[in-house]
């Protein structure tokens, strides 16, 4: 038997599905425009931004982005023919392949993080309260304990920070834009 969906959770579902729908879209828009970026190819970018070394195996690499392997070899090979992304044998595992963020591939999220994080303003965070963050924050996880249980996207990374001199070091971050 359905147990169907009352009033209250209905116009919830119908909303959080627009929400779902658009804003992918609406990220896609601005990193296209702005840096000629796919919100995927981001995404790879952005990942391997805030790796140790800005280097990941491919496998690392298709979990952290939720990807398969072969559409995650696809976009890189397009990222490779861009000067933005490189794939080297792994050191540890000749088996394995890592993807390394290349100069250019460093300049260009630099360059486009910064139009990211303005469109993720813009359309979500100051959309909400402070206490609305922190409960997209709780609900986020209830529902990727349910999608993700084994905890892939949300696996923990390294964050560059810049140094005065331009150096770069790490520090322990959760994933996010």
């Amino acid at each position: 038997m359905t147990h169907w969906l009352d009033d209250d959770e209905i116009s919830t579902w119908v909303r959080f599905i627009a929400v779902v729908e658009l804003l992918p879209g609406v990220l896609e828009q601005q990193l296209r425009r702005d840096s000629e970026l796919t919100h995927f190819d981001y995404f790879v970018l952005a990942m391997l931004s805030e790796a140790p070394e800005r280097r990941l195996r491919m496998s690392v690499l298709a979990g952290r982005t939720n990807a398969t392997l072969p559409r995650l070899s696809h976009v890189v090979s397009r990222l490779e023919e861009r000067g933005l992304v490189r794939r080297a044998p792994c050191p540890q595992d000749g088996r394995a392949t890592n993807a390394e963020l290349t100069d250019a591939g460093w300049a260009a999220v630099v360059a486009a993080a910064p139009g990211h994080v303005a469109a993720v303003r813009r359309y979500v965070l100051d959309a909400l309260t402070p206490e609305q963050v922190r409960l997209l924050g709780e609900v986020s996880d209830a529902i990727l304990t349910r999608l993700d249980p084994e905890g892939a996207m949300t696996a923990p990374y390294q964050r560059p920070v810049v140094t005065a001199a331009g150096a770069t070091a790490t520090t322990d971050r959760a994933a996010g834009s």
